[in-house]
């Protein structure tokens, strides 16, 4: 059915995936995807070729989304996992990184009727070097989710113009109307106080990786508070790190030039890091 191209787009149709030709097409699964209409969507990365860390919570997600937006259609999820299956068990690579698409009608699209695409581009892990020192992040003053707990690729193409993925420029942060802490433009953030671990709670998209840390975090023994933090108390916390199902924990070092504690990754970001890495390669299940 695939090709041997990393770079992957199918419409599923009733019969199942239907692979679309793409010619010349660069990037990720998010640029494959920006030409469809608007929907709700999640997007993840396999582990040991064919296998997905907790996506039944990325469907639970989805559902709610679908949901959000007064959508009456149920999420066809037989139909879905059949297809996540088969394509990611195809792919020519060792893993993927892949983003799943749900409209809210069918819709005539490269010569394919249907209301659920596929995409798939290399997966590529986070650099060595930003694991081990951290990188920088900045402030997006004007970028909001009207509706956090709705995952949107509308959202995706309004966060597009921000640069990602550098060392220097990693992630930018996304505040609430009184200065304080959200989440990322496509990522959760934590921080850690006085050894214990705080995020906001609410008005954030609700990221799967992040409820994986949450149960890590217990098992080992780490508290969990949900609290907003006020930009400017940042310079009290010791240390931060993001997180993502396509990346995993990425430490933060510094905040829009400000140093995070001691301006290198701290041992509860390593501990962290290191349990949800064992509990992925534990976990970790196929979509059948």
């Amino acid at each position: 059915m695939a090709t041997s191209s990393a770079l992957q787009l199918f419409a599923v149709a009733p019969e199942g995936p239907v692979e679309l030709a793409l010619e010349g097409a660069q990037g990720t699964v998010h640029d494959l995807l920006e030409r469809l209409p608007g929907g709700v969507y999640s997007a993840l990365r396999t582990f040991g070729h064919n296998r997905f860390l907790w996506l039944e919570r990325h469907l639970e997600r989805t559902e709610r989304s679908m949901l959000g937006m007064g959508w009456k259609r149920p999420l066809d999820r037989a139909r879905l996992c059949s297809a996540l299956h088969r394509v990611v068990s195809d792919y020519p690579l060792a893993d993927a990184r892949v983003r799943f698409d749900v409209l809210e009608e069918p819709v005539d699209f490269m010569g394919v009727r249907a209301e659920l695409f596929l995409a798939l581009s290399p997966f590529v892990a986070v650099p060595e070097e930003f694991l081990r020192e951290g990188v920088r992040v900045e402030i997006a003053s004007d970028l909001h989710r009207e509706a956090p707990r709705i995952k949107t690729t509308e959202f995706v193409r309004r966060r597009k113009p921000l640069p990602l993925g550098t060392k220097e420029r990693y992630e930018h942060i996304m505040l609430d109307a009184q200065g304080r802490v959200l989440e990322c433009s496509s990522s959760n953030i934590a921080f850690v106080r006085a050894g214990a671990i705080v995020s906001a709670g609410d008005g954030v998209l609700e990221g799967i990786t992040a409820l994986v840390l949450r149960h890590v975090a217990s098992q080992l023994g780490l508290r969990w508070l949900d609290e907003r933090l006020p930009l400017a108390e940042l310079r009290s916390v010791d240390e931060a790190f993001l997180s993502s199902s396509a990346r995993g924990v990425v430490p933060i070092v510094d905040v829009a030039g400000e140093r995070v504690g001691s301006g290198h990754v701290g041992g509860v970001t390593r501990r962290l890091t290191a349990a949800y890495l064992e509990f992925a390669e534990r976990e970790a299940r196929t979509a059948q």
